[in-house]
């Protein structure tokens, strides 16, 4: 089980490009490679699943969709049997950090990159950003080792060199005052920049050149990376012991769920849609930019996404959103997250401009120009929620999940009903998340189906519900 976990000294060095552009040039050399990204995160994961995708044809199904390795929201065991499951059958997997290789919540750094590279096994390859530096680049490598030293640094990759020059002297200094190999030296280059804004990487669905940008980097990566020297790093990993974790047998598909998935949303995690899969429910991909109406389905889902960069085509399609609404005040089963709220909103402005949106959910949403909500969040059910997650006991049980969103709910009827206390976090006002409107669960976190919170089987078991018994409602909103 070949595997390696690609981390820096800190954010914004580099390390999605160079993680991108690695899985991309092992996969054009034929192997089979399975991408993983530590923390809760969709942007990156995307690109990793564009770069490991063999095939030529924009829109096709990944055969290997990225998948994401969270402390906060998965046991070291789920983590383990995660990982172990589908790397099995990989030529080789590569595991991109978040932040620096030592960053983490606790001090102890027990959720750090380190300690997720400890539990795999997984040998370090450290992306430096070498902008300014010469010999100050040994002490940096020299204090990365020896902070901790059962943590295996077995190559690094030199990024944003100036010329052949300074990878001269970087190579020199590096083999002189230290014993870590230099895999590669990738040097400046602006053709390689994946545009950001203000939640991260453009996301490769909305990216109409993706396909040709990770061709661009896997190339660049290629040439000034020893692929070769790469292989044996992640050939010498070692082989993490993992216990298959119970799973429920999947369920023949006796429903619909629609699924908003186009150029505004397309933040999923494939475990969340797998796990719907599993428990009976036929997903129904929806265009909310260009279908004229909804299809036959039973439920709704409504990933995030940036509904503020499409809001004038959005509201140009008034057919769907009239229809969206009108289903959701019928009692149409729905869940929303984050860009989903903001489509099921009354109106969205973002810089001056106001535009309709579907008008399921009684309030206006504001964007603004710093984050309104960003990180982990921990939330404590109310019992109010269409499908609560209750102990042995009939007790309300908390759960962990993440949100980051630079926009706000306004002008929210005083007699909102909440699925959640936030007890860390921000979510609709700070103390509150997850409005419930008829049969709709709508709010700013994002979930993972995972051990302690399996949401997808109870979201289609009321899909189900709903189905074969009509819930009365008790409000309605007129918009």
């Amino acid at each position: 089980m070949a595997h390696l976990l690609v981390s820096a000294a800190h954010k914004s060095s580099g390390k999605t490009t160079i993680t991108l552009g690695l899985c991309a040039a092992l996969t054009r050399r034929g192997l089979t490679v399975q991408s993983f990204k530590k923390g809760p995160d969709y942007i990156d994961p995307m690109w990793l699943s564009a770069a490991t995708f063999a095939g030529r044809k924009a829109g096709e199904a990944n055969e290997r969709p990225c998948r994401n390795l969270d402390y906060y929201t998965m046991s070291r065991d789920e983590i383990l049997a995660t990982f172990s499951r589908h790397a099995h059958d990989a030529d080789v997997s590569i595991i991109e950090g978040n932040k620096g290789l030592y960053d983490g919540l606790d001090l102890d750094g027990s959720n750090s990159n380190a300690a997720l590279a400890t539990l795999l096994g997984a040998p370090v390859v450290l992306v430096i950003d070498a902008r300014g530096m010469t010999r100050g680049i040994a002490p940096l490598i020299l204090g990365y080792q020896s902070f901790d030293p059962s943590v295996r640094i077995s190559g690094v990759i030199l990024n944003k060199i100036g010329g052949a020059r300074h990878e001269r002297k970087l190579r020199a200094i590096i083999e002189h005052y230290t014993d870590v190999p230099v895999l590669g030296a990738v040097h400046r280059d602006p053709r390689l920049e994946i545009s950001e804004r203000h939640l991260g990487l453009i996301p490769s669905n909305e990216e109409s050149e993706a396909r040709a940008k990770v061709d661009a980097i896997a190339e660049a990566i290629a040439s000034q990376v020893n692929l070769d020297a790469v292989m044996d790093v992640a050939r010498g990993a070692i082989p993490p012991t993992a216990t298959a974790l119970p799973r429920q047998p999947p369920r023949a598909p006796d429903l619909r769920i629609g699924i908003a998935r186009d150029a505004v949303f397309g933040f999923y995690y494939p475990g969340d849609l797998e796990a719907l899969e599993a428990a009976g429910a036929a997903l129904v991909p929806m265009d909310m930019l260009h279908d004229a109406a909804l299809p036959e389905i039973d439920g709704l889902f409504m990933g995030g996404g940036f509904p503020e960069t499409h809001m004038k085509d959005l509201e140009a399609n008034a057919a769907l959103r009239h229809a969206v609404k009108d289903a959701i005040a019928a009692g149409l089963p729905a869940y929303a997250e984050c860009g989903g709220l903001m489509y099921l909103a009354r109106s969205l402005t973002w810089r001056g401009r106001t535009c309709e949106m579907a008008g399921a959910v009684p309030a206006d949403v504001v964007m603004h120009e710093t984050p309104q909500g960003r990180g982990y969040v921990r939330l404590r059910e109310t019992g109010n929620g269409p499908w609560p997650l209750l102990d042995a006991g009939g007790s309300p049980m908390e759960l962990s999940a993440h949100e980051f969103h630079y926009s706000s709910l306004e002008n929210l009827d005083e007699d909102a009903v909440f699925a959640y206390e936030v007890l860390r976090g921000h979510g609709i006002d700070g103390c509150h998340d997850g409005l419930r409107v008829n049969n709709l669960l709508a709010g700013y976190a994002h979930m993972r189906d995972v051990g302690g919170n399996r949401w997808a089987g109870r979201f289609v078991t009321f899909v189900r519900s709903c189905k074969e018994t009509p819930v009365v409602l008790e409000k309605e909103y007129d918009g």
